[in-house]
């Protein structure tokens, strides 16, 4: 969300409205922003637009993804669906590589079950191979890999993974981190910059040039500023430094994400269940799991976790991220094939529930094809203020090259019992957010530098 210089001459004709007292406020600050809003829009807009773009696509995939992969992922609908343990059976005959670390039986009457293997060859050591299987007749429908909690095929991973690093591993998620730290500052400045501007100034109907651009520009920066902060926040939260800080900060709040304990003896654990490589057949074997996890009311869709060694017992988790989410999760001793451990969505303190839900919204599956339609309709509304924004300032160049930066100097104009207390916020923001922080004071010190080269040539600096 770029944005446009400070007020040309038309806008001071128009006509003023009379004067509020939160204009008075403002108006020291306005300047601030007005520059802060400006560099970080021109210089940043390139990840956002990036981010924007391949976001727009993810949004996307998740129907495409029914399409493409039709066949494996469907089937007729038969009379009666065959022993979970049968099926994992067909799938090992089909593909006896690897080691099955997860079963997702048939949630619909017209799905396959997902049989996942691991320590396949040719397949990435952080993916898994699914193998396809028809409820009904065990026939393999096909393979194909498959990463993450949301069971992402091919091209949703791929996309995925562009999205969040460019396909360049660790050191490329810092172009998305870069962008998810600056974008909710972007867009509280363009709100705090339209609703700044005189009412009369915002109109957009009978406009032209550069005013018609500033005006569509804010209108539709505006409409999405909620939307922008969201996307904002729940991106930061599995960021690489700054989901750290988030992560550390909900653990000292009590708001970490419980795990049920893998151990055959049950209570309660911080540690988790393991994903290791075991065996489907173990002790009382599938089908007696999956019918222990049912009388606990484990509905579909589910997951089944084999245990990871002797000591373990199998998961049984649910795993619905659509509205409403179903995350229950029970442990089931491979020997007795009775529960010894539960745990219950709704026991989830407040903060993992609302970090569970807002990464799903992000990620379009909360809530289905409505809100990977929101999504979509997001990433164009940023893709198109950014290009607003690049043309506002080429058409302040007066449309024959880019126009000259906000003038320096607007600290200056801020009283300092408004500018120590926003400093030590900005200081105490950019801790958490590192990228933040770095990037703003990179931006300071190139700004201070060219200010002192244009001093010191002995010009008056407009940069």
């Amino acid at each position: 969300m770029s944005t446009a210089p400070s007020t040309t001459k038309d806008e001071a004709q128009q006509p003023d409205a009379a004067p509020a007292p939160a204009r008075r406020t403002w108006a020291p600050l306005r300047p601030l922003i007005l520059r802060l809003h400006f560099y970080a829009g021109v210089l940043v807009a390139p990840f956002l637009l990036v981010a924007a773009a391949t976001g727009f696509l993810y949004a996307a995939s998740f129907q495409a993804e029914k399409i493409v992969y039709a066949h494996e992922l469907t089937v007729p609908v038969g009379d009666e669906k065959l022993p979970i343990s049968e099926q994992v059976a067909a799938a090992r005959k089909a593909h006896p590589e690897g080691a099955v670390t997860a079963v997702r039986p048939s949630p619909e009457d017209d799905a396959t079950t997902r049989v996942l293997l691991s320590g396949v060859k040719g397949v990435d050591e952080t993916h898994s191979l699914a193998v396809f299987v028809d409820p009904y007749t065990a026939e393999v429908r096909g393979s194909l890999e498959q990463y993450g909690s949301t069971g992402a095929l091919p091209l949703r991973t791929w996309i995925d993974e562009f999205h969040r690093d460019l396909r360049l591993g660790e050191s490329g998620r810092l172009y998305s981190e870069l962008a998810a730290s600056w974008l909710w500052v972007i867009a509280l400045g363009g709100l705090v910059l339209w609703f700044s501007r005189r009412r009369a100034l915002r109109k957009v109907r009978g406009t032209n040039g550069r005013r018609r651009t500033l005006g569509l520009h804010g209108t539709v920066g505006a409409w999405a500023a909620a939307g922008f902060l969201f996307l904002s926040a729940t991106g930061l939260t599995w960021s690489q430094y700054s989901g750290a800080n988030i992560d550390e900060l909900r653990t000292s709040l009590g708001g970490a994400t419980p795990s049920i304990s893998a151990s055959a003896g049950g209570e309660h654990s911080g540690h988790g269940s393991s994903a290791a490589a075991g065996d489907a057949a173990h002790g009382v074997g599938l089908d007696k799991v999956l019918a222990a996890a049912r009388a606990k009311g484990l509905g579909d869709p589910v997951e089944i976790v084999p245990p990871a060694d002797a000591e373990s017992a199998y998961v049984v988790k649910q795993v619905q991220r659509s509205w409403p989410t179903k995350q229950d999760s029970v442990a089931v001793d491979p020997a007795t094939g009775q529960v010894t451990d539960e745990l219950r969505f709704a026991d989830y303190p407040v903060l993992a529930k609302l970090t569970r839900w807002g990464i799903d919204l992000h990620t379009g599956v909360l809530f289905g094809l409505v809100s990977q339609i929101a999504l979509m309709l997001l990433a164009l509304s940023l893709i198109v203020l950014i290009v607003w924004g690049y043309r506002m300032w080429w058409q302040r160049g007066r449309g024959s090259a880019f126009g000259r930066p906000i003038p320096r100097g607007a600290w200056q104009q801020v009283p300092p019992q408004i500018l120590v207390p926003l400093a030590v916020v900005v200081a105490v923001i950019g801790y958490f957010v590192p990228l933040l922080g770095i990037t703003l004071v990179a931006f300071l010190a190139v700004d201070i530098v060219l200010g002192e080269i244009a001093h010191r040539r002995g010009t008056v600096s407009t940069e």
